[in-house]
């Protein structure tokens, strides 16, 4: 049941679920109060965090839930983080806070990937534990992760790796015996390595610039920071029945424009600035020439404009009736209890500015994650709500703010230079480098220190060194070691040692593999039908049986058969010119044995006697050669960009440098 839930999981989407880990024999009236309870009591803990975050797509979610399908009764949601996969981590973070916080829970999460937290730290998960036998074995408790074992030498605690266990099972040990599910060392110093930066992190991952947007964007903007994600999402997906709606601004009309500054995501920012747009002349918004100084500001907010207007147009208008304060629900004074409890106003006066403030931001989120009914809301329509619910802007007054507006943030974050793209790869790649790599490093450092005739003969040195280690005796070698790495059913395993023993084809497999391919699946081939000379006595003491005599003859009826196929092949081969494409061991072996006959010259010869001729020419290929050129035609055509030559070459850890030929 539960691989079943995992494969409905929708593709960025993450699910988290927090159950109670104290085994109680108390109602499920009585559950369901405590664990409502401490819905609250976890949103307030994490409010801090949450007020100040701008989620991609959706928010962190958490509900109650009954039992249903052998899933206890628990509190959890789902997050759809699209392109943002920083969300996904994010909540993983808010879980380990929360399961330390409340050690009477223990949280699970997961993607359509599955565990992703293993995935994290695949390298040093033990053997038995795959995608098959994690299911139910990974928690979040008290902070830290747990893998519940398989029974060993050293201890009897866990469940065999054959063995699914249900939830309740899993939380009863992870009771019991915390210490000894607690996961290893190297695979909590992974994920906590995956989460370093948090809570900084979340301030550092805003990005704030300037627009010019409409006074109406600017005043729903100053209340509610985050609907910047919906209407980016909108604009990045609109289509022409979108457009439709930007002919005419009817909601934000463009003559309302004033500079202000806009707080994003730098996910958000990437979206919004990579997108070329040009707007309908009917919208009313023009772009200055490229050359002006706040072209960037103006092209900015015109997106950004066009983005709320397309949100504003998917909804019909508030009603025209007043939303209850959000003081009147029953929970929010003890929401705002458990705000005091937890620090969130740092000590503020009660009725000061900056508390006014805060409480407002309490608000909104009080609405959006504790209250119900705003979640029935769209964002066009919350939105829309905030226009007709503030007080009018005033134009003049937001005009003359333009000039004490902060300074926006630089953005070139999204520029990588090319030894940044390096660093990344070797990171994510486990910190392997090859020796030419290093090489490459060194020469860079030593280039900067000396004077011209010394960086002259480095350079010289180092170049040698660099054929000599990207030659072709190491390309072709790196893939041998690739051939004959021994590889499972669960994926090949790439050679980064470079081993020097030679590639060997065992003729017995080989011979069986043929077989069944060509024979059936009952048949096989034997290794000695490879070869033309027979042992005498091998075949009488077949033919004495008549069951190996029949498999003998259907053995070698298949052989004659293969022959005669290739033999064909062969021949049609030899009217094409695919030989002409492939390089020879000995290029000038007709020279160089003083033959000045070439076979064009023998043309006048049958067809037969042709063939008899070019077979007797044919030389051997150089594989080595052969291979080296075509991987480097396959690179030179990806001109510079990611493809399959690329790709090979760095997953058998070969780096070669840029190509600096001109031609």
């Amino acid at each position: 049941m539960e691989a079943l839930q995992r494969r409905m999981i929708e593709e960025d989407m993450v699910q988290y679920k927090l159950f109670l880990i104290q085994p109680g024999s108390s109602s499920s009236q009585q559950t369901e109060e405590r664990l409502t309870h401490l819905v609250e009591e976890i949103l307030a803990k994490v409010a801090p965090l949450l007020i100040q975050y701008i989620w991609q797509h959706q928010p962190i979610n958490l509900k109650y839930h009954p039992e249903k399908g052998g899933i206890p009764a628990h509190i959890g949601g789902s997050t759809q983080f699209g392109d943002n996969v920083e969300d996904e981590w994010f909540i993983v973070y808010l879980l380990l806070q929360i399961t330390e916080a409340f050690p009477e829970l223990a949280a699970r999460v997961e993607d359509n990937d599955g565990e992703f937290l293993l995935i994290e730290a695949a390298d040093y998960l033990p053997k038995w534990l795959n995608p098959d036998t994690s299911e139910n074995r990974v928690f979040l408790y008290k902070g830290e992760l747990h893998i519940l074992p398989c029974p060993s030498k050293s201890t009897s605690v866990g469940f065999s790796k054959d063995v699914v266990p249900s939830v309740a099972q899993a939380l009863e040990l992870l009771y019991t015996h915390p210490e000894v599910c607690r996961a290893s060392s190297k695979i909590s110093l992974a994920l906590k390595k995956r989460l370093e930066g948090y809570p900084g992190k979340i301030k550092s991952g805003l990005h704030r610039a300037h627009c010019f947007i409409p006074a109406g964007i600017a005043t729903v903007l100053a209340q509610r920071p985050d609907l910047i994600a919906p209407a980016v999402s909108a604009f990045y997906l609109r289509d022409p029945v979108d457009l439709q709606a930007c002919r005419t601004f009817k909601t934000f009309p463009p003559d309302t424009r004033v500079l202000t500054l806009v707080t994003f995501t730098r996910c958000l920012y990437a979206q919004l600035q990579q997108q070329q747009f040009t707007p309908d002349r009917r919208s009313g918004f023009t772009l200055p020439p490229r050359s002006h100084s706040q072209y960037k500001a103006h092209e900015l907010g015109l997106k950004l404009a066009h983005g709320f207007e397309i949100l504003c147009s998917r909804c019909r208008l508030p009603s025209s009736e007043p939303n209850a304060p959000v003081s009147c629900n029953p929970q929010w004074k003890g929401f705002m209890e458990s705000l005091s409890r937890n620090g969130y106003f740092h000590g503020e006066l009660e009725g000061s500015a900056r508390y006014r403030e805060l409480t407002r931001s309490a608000e909104n989120f009080f609405k959006q994650s504790v209250a119900s009914k705003s979640s029935a809301l769209s964002p066009g329509e919350e939105v829309l709500q905030l226009l007709h619910s503030c007080e009018p802007f005033n134009l003049e007054e937001m005009k003359k703010n333009e000039s004490q507006l902060p300074q926006e943030d630089s953005d070139s974050w999204l520029d990588i230079t090319a030894q940044d793209l390096e660093q990344l790869l070797q990171e994510r790649s486990g910190g392997r480098a090859d020796v030419g790599s290093q090489n490459l490093s060194s020469t860079k450092q030593k280039q900067h220190a000396g004077d011209a005739e010394e960086r002259g003969k480095e350079k010289e040195d180092n170049l040698e060194e660099e054929e000599a280690g990207y030659s072709l005796v190491a390309i072709s070698q790196g893939m041998k070691n690739f051939l004959k790495a021994m590889s499972s059913h669960e994926g090949a395993e790439l050679p980064w040692s470079s081993a020097t023993q030679p590639f060997n084809i065992d003729p017995d497999s080989m011979a069986n593999a043929l077989g069944r391919l060509l024979g059936g699946k009952d048949e096989e081939l034997d290794s000695d039908d490879l070869d033309d000379s027979d042992d005498d006595e091998e075949e009488v003491e077949e033919k004495e049986d008549g069951f190996c005599g029949q498999a003998e003859m259907k053995g070698t009826e298949t052989l004659d058969s293969l022959k005669r196929y290739m033999d064909q092949m062969d021949e049609e081969l030899m009217k094409t010119n695919v030989g002409q494409s492939f390089k020879r061991t000995n290029y000038n072996k007709a020279g160089a044995s003083g033959d000045s006959s070439h076979p064009s010259a023998r043309d006048d010869l049958p067809r037969d006697n042709k063939l008899e001729e070019k077979e007797e020419e044919i030389e051997p290929l150089d594989v080595d050669v052969n291979l080296v050129t075509n991987l480097l035609e396959s690179l030179s055509s990806q001109a510079g960009l990611a493809g399959p030559a690329s790709n090979l070459l760095q997953s058998l850890g070969i780096h070669l440098p840029p190509n600096s030929d001109p031609a």
